[in-house]
């Protein structure tokens, strides 16, 4: 069974098949990738087991033994040689589980210079126990619910019709503290997932 905390990521079975494909693929043992990327060995081992489903933070943390993504890590999209430009609701590639969902609009392209994300947070849903800080801009707007945003150390509550903008090499986390769901359209430039 899955773990549901909120920082989750996708089928446990799942990750873990992908997790060792892409390892292989670039040639790496389970030692050499657990070296590249400072997560320990028996981590990578039972995630790849698929006894271990992964924080969004640690499976973060291991895609940086690759050249890779975390988006094109769970891209499920064909290459058809034109240009998508629409995409339906079931279309849109879910990078994560639990009481946080991330659904990216546009699948994974090369060379994309934004990343539009509609998420969902569940009541107790967060993106973790640690901040993240990476390049770029982003911002969002909350459609519905409530969503406490910390950047730098600064605390704000949004609600429904409030947004967000910040530099994102600063510190930051997101948490949905109230009884109800919240929703929200963001964006990132360059993509961080």
């Amino acid at each position: 069974m899955a773990d549901k905390r909120s920082d989750t990521c996708r089928d446990q079975d799942e990750v873990g098949f992908r997790l060792k494909h892409l390892r292989t693929e670039y040639g790496l043992s389970q030692r050499q990738l657990s070296k590249k990327s400072g997560v320990a060995n028996a981590t990578i081992s039972q995630i790849e087991a698929g006894s271990l489903n992964p924080t969004v933070g640690t499976l973060r943390k291991i895609l940086t033994g690759f050249p890779i993504s975390l988006a094109t890590f769970f891209d499920r999209t064909i290459e058809t040689g034109q240009e998508k430009i629409f995409f339906a609701k079931s279309e849109l590639t879910e990078l994560s589980e639990g009481l946080v969902s991330y659904r990216q609009v546009g699948g994974v392209r090369q060379g994309q210079a934004i990343q539009f994300l509609w998420e969902r947070y569940e009541p107790g849903g967060n993106t973790g126990r640690h901040a993240f800080a990476h390049e770029g801009e982003e911002c969002g707007f909350i459609i519905s619910g409530e969503l406490t945003v910390t950047v730098a150390g600064r605390t704000q509550s949004l609600k429904a019709g409030e947004a967000y903008y910040f530099k994102s090499d600063q510190p930051h986390t997101f948490k949905n503290e109230g009884v109800t769901p919240c929703e929200l359209i963001t964006a990132c430039t360059p993509p961080s997932f």
